[in-house]
This record gives structure tokens, sequence and C-alpha cells, in this order.
């Protein structure tokens, strides 16, 4: 029996209707909001744990930890939360199961669209407009019984590995509340790791899935484009949707909820959902791992993140794989071209019209109008001419895959820094000509189009910048494991390995988690 089949098997109790509670909050939250996502639900569907209990102890855990880390914004009003709960609890016991999601507090992507709620993707131009729809993917999210009680920070407009803007501030990361919880999906990696969501929805062009999770020591997973819904356009996204959580198997439960071909999003593939469901052990003895590094020499690094990373990388061999040392057969520097044209050209579609009204363009952040700007300069030509090095880069990948099972490398290549800097001017002693150049690393997994997911590759410490770090405090860093295209229950299964193998997300919280 799968894990969605022993949540649905689950019977609710004869004579179990709930009267509505006083709202207060729990005094505390750390049984509830420190159980993974499936221990949880299985809880509320054998009615060992109320909706309502755990909407209080999720709101309890935000009220005490996120107005030092900002991961959360435009938080609902807590009566009407947990009268929502109140609902969910009423409905189980009429025996109405919405899905494994029952009853459970969710806060959406500030790109995302969900209905009630203001989507202002971090920019003081939307600052006040409420959706009146939900995207696709937070829609199947609700179907399933999430309730939204609000929304996580991102940068503006998603650009930026870095979750800042005017309208909300800045988030802190989870090890380090003065460091940056890294981006797009900065707020809802934060979230997760202090335990003020079970799940979360990310996005991710240019690492927003990945180099979060790496910078806050949680999953985040990149599928092949298509596979989770994102939009109405005919072409093939370089952006998608995917999930979030505190470990893989809660990753791809949620992955089996939000995944599958909708008539919205055309571009949107049909996906056998449920083999995310199955339990994710599998056998790896002899499969082979291929470490791609720093691309031979390529990419820089900050001290002691390649060293950690490449430590990490021999747990695969307790799994009983080889390890070997692996090459893509394409210059790297023809790739990076390759973004910045897609970039440019996507960047400058999406935000022409911001540019050319002279109000609207004061209020973009300069990076933004940097893109617009950069982007007027691309010719038809040269968008013809990355589209043919993207076919010969994949070409190269699955060339690769002809040998390895799996491609691996680090997901970042700095430490989080502090969240004041909007960007690291340098990096491994290289100056960063760019606002995401010191992301580089995440853009041969985009350009792949191949699921990646962000696994833990542990901690080093780096010099104090603040009085958290220099208690001990560790700082996260990340893996990226990307199988062939369309292969993602492959991807979370060699991800489920390795965590089991090392457990760096399973039995390492954040410092700010002890105290409480």
């Amino acid at each position: 029996m799968n894990r969605r089949e022993l949540l649905g098997g689950i019977g609710v109790g004869a004579g179990a209707l709930l009267t509505a509670a006083p709202v207060g909050l729990a005094a505390d939250d750390s049984g509830i909001v420190d159980m993974s996502a499936l221990s949880l639900s299985e809880a509320i569907h054998a009615r060992t744990v109320s909706c309502v209990e755990v909407m209080r102890a999720y709101l309890t855990r935000i009220e005490r930890l996120n107005p030092t880390f900002n991961a959360i914004v435009s938080l609902a009003d807590a009566d009407k939360l947990v009268h929502a709960a109140d609902r969910a609890d009423r409905m189980l016991a009429r025996g109405e199961d919405q899905g494994w999601l029952h009853g459970f507090p969710v806060a959406v992507k500030d790109l995302a669209n969900a209905s009630g709620f203001v989507t202002s993707m971090g920019s003081p131009i939307f600052a006040n407009q409420v959706a009146t729809s939900d995207s696709v993917h937070v829609a199947r999210m609700k179907q399933a019984g999430a309730i939204v009680i609000g929304k996580t920070n991102v940068p503006e407009f998603g650009l930026g590995s870095q979750s800042y803007n005017t309208v909300f501030g800045a988030t802190g990361n989870p090890y380090d509340a003065a460091l940056t919880a890294g981006g797009s999906s900065g707020g809802a990696a934060a979230a997760l790791a202090l335990r003020m969501v079970p799940v979360a929805d990310g996005s991710d062009f240019m690492g927003s899935l990945r180099n979060p999770a790496a910078f806050c020591n949680v999953i985040g997973f990149r599928p092949s484009p298509g596979v989770v819904p994102i939009g109405g356009d005919f072409k093939e996204a370089l952006a998608c949707n995917g999930p979030m959580g505190r470990n893989v198997s809660d990753t791809a439960m949620l992955l089996s909820t939000i995944a599958g071909y909708h008539p919205a999003s055309p571009a949107s593939v049909p996906t056998d959902t449920m083999q995310f469901t199955k339990p994710l052990e599998r056998s790896w003895r002899g499969a082979r791992i291929g470490w791609l590094g720093d691309f031979d020499g390529y990419l820089p690094f900050d001290p002691g993140v390649l060293g950690t990373c490449r430590k990490a990388v021999d747990s695969f061999a307790l799994l009983g794989c080889r390890v070997e040392d692996a090459r893509l057969d394409f210059s790297m520097p023809e790739l990076w071209q390759t973004w910045l044209v897609y970039r440019h050209w996507m960047t400058r579609a999406r935000g022409l019209g911001f540019y050319q009204d002279e109000d609207l363009r004061g209020q973009l952040k300069p990076e933004f109008i940097w893109e617009v700007e950069q982007g007027a300069e691309i010719s038809g030509d040269q968008v013809n001419t990355a589209v043919a090095a993207r076919a010969r880069y994949y070409a190269s990948v699955q060339a690769a895959f002809g040998k390895y099972d799996a491609l691996v490398w680090p997901t970042t290549q700095v430490f989080p820094f502090p969240h004041t800097l909007p960007w690291p001017r340098e990096v491994g002693g290289r100056t960063m000509d760019t606002y995401h150049r010191w992301m580089e690393t995440v853009i041969p997994g985009t350009l792949a189009g191949c699921p990646v997911i962000n696994v833990p590759a542990g901690f080093r410490s780096s010099s104090p910048t603040s009085d958290m770090r220099a208690q001990g405090t560790e700082l996260p860093l990340g893996l990226q494991v990307m199988t062939p295209r369309f292969t993602e229950l492959k991807t979370l299964q060699l991800a489920y390995a390795y965590e089991q193998a090392t457990r760096w997300n399973l039995d390492h919280p954040p410092p700010a988690l002890m105290s409480l």
C-alpha cells in the first residue's frame, strides 16, 4: 500500500465532531511543528491531533520567529485561520477527507497567486495587488486540503538569489539571522527550516529552488520543465514550479500533488503522479556518480565551499556507488553567454511595459532595469544562436548520462552572506561582472532541462559576523543532483538514499529552535 492509500484509508472515529475552540495560540508548538509532513498528515487523519491544534501550533511558531527572520509575509488573520482549521476538523468528522494536506497551513511563494492574498512579487508596483484566483499548483494544494495562511518572501520579481525587497524587507537565514536565506524561494526555505510551515512551494529560473534550499539546509527540487504547470505559454519554460520540504519524502509527496498536465498550462506534460507517493527506497549499488566540481577550474568558489561539497560527495560511496570525476564536452563560457541571451530576452519581454512607463521604471530595482536594457540589444539571430547552443549543450549532457547515473556538483559558490548585501561582488578572488554571476553554478541544471534537486552537503564555520555565529553556528551548503530528463522519481530516490546516509537536514536543525 502506498502512502496516499495509507492516508486515505485512515478512518474517522465516531462522535468526533469538534466544536469551535477559543482562538488563543498554543503554549508549546514544538511537538506538532517538528513532525514531518507525512507524519503530521497521518496524525491529523488518525485524529490524534486536530487541525485546530496544528494551526495554532504553526501560528505560534510564526509569532515567535517570523519577526526575526521575516520569512512569511501577508499573513492572514489568526481568527480566520483557526476557524478554517475548525471547518477542516468538522469535515473529517463527517468523513470528508480532502487529501493528505487536509488542514495543513501553507504559505505560497509571493510570485504565485493565492486567491484573496496580495501577490506583490516583491515589487512596490504590485504591493496592493490582490489575487482573485489561484495558480494551478496552489489550487491543487488547496484541493488536497491545504489552508493558505500567507505568502513567502521573494526578491523583486524573483530576480537574484537574495530575498530582499522594498515592500517587505529581507529574509534572514535560519542558521544566522544576519545572513541571507538565498532566493528567490528564500522565504519558503527559511520558513521550512524554522518549522513555520510543513511543506512549501517554490519556483526556479536561476536556481531559485536550489540556492535557498542549500543556504537553509532543506530540500529544493527543480523538476523537468512541464512536470509542474507554470503558465499559459506554449513554449517550454526555463522557469519551473516545484516542491520544497524538510526531507526528501515530504518533497516527493508534495510533488505528487502539484505535478501533472493541466489545460491552462499547455506546455505541461502528463505525469504519473502516483509514482511519487510510493516508498523511495532502492539499491544504488554499482551506480556511477559523476562529480562535476568546478567544471575543470572554470567556476570560482569561496574558500571551503568546494572542499566541503567534495567531501559530501564521498557519502555516495556509502550507498555502493562509484564516484568519479566527470566533465561535460561543452564550453562553459559559451554556456554562460547562452544563458545571458535567454535571461535578457525573457526578462525584457516580461518587463518592457514597466520600463517604458517612467513612473513605474523609477520603482524598479537596478538589476531589473539592467536586464531589460540588455534585452533591447538582443537580436533575433542571437536568440537563434542561443537556441542552437542549448541544443548542443543538451547533447553533451545526454552523452554524460551514457556514462553516469547522475551528475553532482555544488549548489552555491559562496556561503550565506549578509542580507544587507544585494549580491557578492567577488567570489574566490574573482570579480563578479553581473548581479547573478556568483550563482553561475546553477546554469548547467537550468539549461539542461533535467530534474535537479538540492540535498544538504553539511556545514562549515566561517569568520564571525554576528553573535549567533560567534557562538559556534555553522553555515549550510548543498549539492545539486541531476538525472536524465523526466526521471524525477530516480532523482528523488537517489536524494533519499543520500539523505539517509548523511542526515544533514534530519539531525541539524537551526540553532534558533534550540532556545524555544
